[in-house]
């Protein structure tokens, strides 16, 4: 298909050069070539607001920042990068429509990533920290890491040669918190009460198999059911382990197939819409909020003190340490989590839970022994 130079008469609200058939959206190069942008408007307009360039930003760390993110996407697309790195990526980058990316913000032309230096990556992690926001800011610095060292892996930037982000630059991250957030019981079923199917078999599927939600769960597909249904088959994509973990009855009844749907596919999302296609990790993860917030108002409603926020990912949590308190040895959780050793997992388990414990009930004599 060749380029189209002319005005639309209705570009139905799409960037120059951007435009939509067969529901997909494609962008026109000069060169003539089409690059197909995916099915979200909005993110095919900010594509084409890139490749459109009306800023003059080319050469900018912005500019790379943006086109970095692009391949991203790509890659996710193709199964080939997390979906949650690419959405902390994304957050870093783009931010919100409320919001810019802390990088964009920081980083801001005319500075070209020949410009970048220590110095730079570690002002930019020390005003985060004096903003409450340390490691946020510890995530945005991968996120800029990644792209200066594709950069240098592409070599999109003649003369880069050196990432400035890296340790051996000198730039130290920002001390780390332990994630501990223990989701009680009485917490996870006034939530799980209130929410929609999907949130519901997320919230399922991550406290009973330990999965990661983010970069596994989320992407299962039909074809991960085998054994007519009763198991899930799959890989683990931070370990490559593979893993086959037999369902109880209560998550087989929550996968089954929607009987309105005639048509299944393999390659249908076990968790998804209406129509069969999938739901954004970052989609669901704002439903569950909103569903913790409506749990917090029926308690304020009671006089009960609301409940601290918490994410699909707390959940794992939960289950690891739930099996621990059970009395599930800790090699099976080690198993399920991906965990390489065990002295992880006891760690990841045992800083969840914050019952009381005794004090030492040893007993130490009050009188004072003379020497003879």
């Amino acid at each position: 298909m060749g380029a189209m130079g002319r005005k639309r008469k209705n570009d139905n609200g799409l960037e120059p050069r951007v435009y939509q058939k067969h529901g997909q959206f494609y962008y026109a190069h000069r060169d003539g070539k089409w690059e197909a942008l995916g099915k979200d408007k909005e993110i095919a307009n900010r594509k084409g607001r890139h490749y459109n360039d009306p800023e003059n930003l080319f050469g900018t760390l912005v500019y790379w920042l943006d086109q970095f993110l692009i391949d991203c996407e790509a890659r996710a697309t193709s199964k080939k990068l997390a979906a949650r790195t690419v959405l902390d990526y994304r957050n870093a980058i783009v931010g919100t429509e409320k919001k810019p990316g802390a990088l964009r913000l920081f980083f801001a032309p005319p500075l070209a990533p020949q410009d970048l230096t220590p110095q730079m990556v570690q002002d930019f992690l020390e005003v985060n920290e004096q903003l409450g926001r340390g490691q946020r800011g510890n995530k945005e610095k991968a996120a800029l890491s990644s792209c200066i060292s594709w950069l240098i892996r592409t070599g999109k930037v003649p003369g880069l040669l050196i990432n400035p982000c890296m340790r051996a630059s000198g730039v130290k991250k920002n001390p780390g918190t332990a994630r501990d957030r223990y989701v009680t019981h009485a917490e996870y079923s006034e939530v799980f009460a209130l929410a929609a199917p999907n949130v519901k078999l997320l919230m399922q599927l991550t406290y009973r198999t330990l999965q990661r939600p983010e970069s596994d769960i989320i992407l299962w597909e039909r074809s991960n059911l085998v054994s007519d249904g009763t198991e899930l088959q799959f890989i683990q994509n931070k370990t490559g382990k593979k893993m086959k973990i037999a369902l109880d009855d209560d998550l087989i009844e929550l996968l089954k197939i929607k009987q309105s749907r005639k048509v299944v596919y393999l390659k249908e999302p076990l968790i998804q819409k209406g129509d069969g296609t999938a739901y954004t990790y970052s989609g669901l993860t704002s439903m569950l909020l909103r569903y913790i917030k409506k749990a917090n108002e029926a308690r304020a409603a009671q006089g009960i003190p609301p409940m601290l926020s918490f994410g699909f990912r707390d959940l794992k949590g939960k289950g690891a340490t739930d099996m621990w308190l059970d009395g599930t040895p800790i090699e099976t959780i080690q198993h399920l989590c991906g965990h390489s050793n065990k002295s992880t997992t006891e760690i990841y388990v045992k800083q969840r839970w914050k019952e009381a414990v005794d004090t030492n009930k040893v007993k130490i004599s009050n009188g004072v022994s003379k020497e003879t």
